[in-house]
């Protein structure tokens, strides 16, 4: 590797190291002054709340990766153009491609990091922030679906309940109706349903066998039995599938679509997104550098705003179509990897016009 691709590399990994180390105190501050009150308030305990600081980072810096990544390369192009050192290059009989390669080296550095990160690490992180949310700062707020719950649990069965309880393990008003088929064989309804050591205890029972003639029915006040569902998987909490590392994620798809869930989209939205946003590193660093590497009369500044609205240009149609895919029949796939395409298209372009 030449010295110009040192060089160039050295500022690069340094100037995102240094830009990730400056904000996630920043971050770190901003989120302790707005919660240290419900923290005390809620007794939260000091070991609890470092780990959830630990946590905090590694989920603050995913979340802010891409605009992060983004300033850090307009900061030091920029500051390299300033100084004629891009000029410099170029003058030498380097071409703007060549010129580029040790940025795309970066780049590749970063992704294989951020890919491990959002893989592996971050769903562990997310967990802990999770669960200290719900626990310290939005304690008794539902983190599942609990009013109406509608689920097929094999095959053959679904069941449906409302006001479920997954702190008590019970439920209201609940059904199960077994197929065979396209046919209903048996229903059973109750007007409760708690779980307890290991057994479903159904109040005001009924059973209704479906016959090729009549129906009958078995009714009891009480009924203990054993049902084929574990009633914590009844409704996974908001948060799951960030939580999942990719394997584990995938899997869960895979046992929600057999349930029928309608949160199928939103599962998917978060396992596109942990290849999307690592591979955005290379689309967001030809822009950067595009943008910058030539010197401007505005200097530095101008570069500067530039990027801050290309990237939070990015970060909000990620957002935006993201949400859409979440609450519609839009493919998540698309939607995901729209900003992406976009984004890559107008790299093209200006990576034509800054060889110009």
């Amino acid at each position: 590797m030449k010295i110009l691709d040192w060089y160039i590399l050295k500022r690069y990994l340094g100037t995102f190291g240094v830009l990730i180390l400056l904000f996630i105190p920043i971050g770190i501050v901003v989120d302790l002054s707005e919660k240290v009150d419900k923290m005390i308030d809620q007794e939260a305990p000091i070991d609890a709340i470092l780990i959830y600081y630990l946590d905090f980072t590694v989920y603050f810096a995913n979340l802010l990766f891409p605009i992060l990544l983004f300033i850090s390369i307009i900061w030091f192009t920029s500051k390299l153009a300033n100084n004629t050192e891009v000029i410099a290059f170029l003058s030498s009989g380097v071409s703007f491609t060549r010129f580029l390669r040790p940025y795309l080296i970066g780049a590749t550095i970063v992704c294989i990091v951020a890919l491990l990160f959002s893989l592996y690490l971050f769903p562990n992180a997310s967990k802990g922030y999770n669960e200290f949310k719900y626990a310290y700062l939005k304690k008794n707020r539902d983190s599942r679906i609990t009013k109406d719950v509608y689920t097929q649990i094999n095959d053959n069965e679904f069941i449906y309940a409302t006001n479920f309880r997954p702190d008590k393990k019970s439920a209201q008003n609940f059904t199960l109706e077994h197929f065979e088929g396209e046919e209903l064989k048996f229903k059973i309804s109750a007007r409760s349903i708690n779980y307890i050591d290991s057994t479903y205890v159904l109040n005001n029972y009924v059973r209704r066998d479906i016959g090729k003639r009549e129906d009958s029915f078995v009714r009891e006040s009480s009924f203990d039995t054993i049902l084929p569902f574990d009633i914590e998987a009844l409704t996974p909490v908001n948060y799951i599938a960030e939580t999942l590392n990719y394997t584990e994620l995938n899997d869960f798809i895979e046992q929600e679509k057999k349930k029928g869930s309608g949160l199928i989209n939103t599962y998917k939205v978060v396992s596109y997104k942990r290849w999307s946003i690592p591979i955005s590193a290379f689309i967001l660093t030809i822009i950067a550098v595009s943008v910058s590497a030539m010197k401007r009369r505005g200097g530095m500044g101008i570069n500067l705003a530039i990027g801050i609205v290309i990237a939070f240009g990015y970060i909000f149609m990620d957002k935006i179509f993201g949400t859409i895919a979440e609450k519609s029949t839009f493919s998540p796939l698309l939607a995901v990897w729209f900003s992406n395409i976009v984004f890559s298209i107008l790299a093209v372009y200006l990576l034509r016009k800054a060889k110009r």
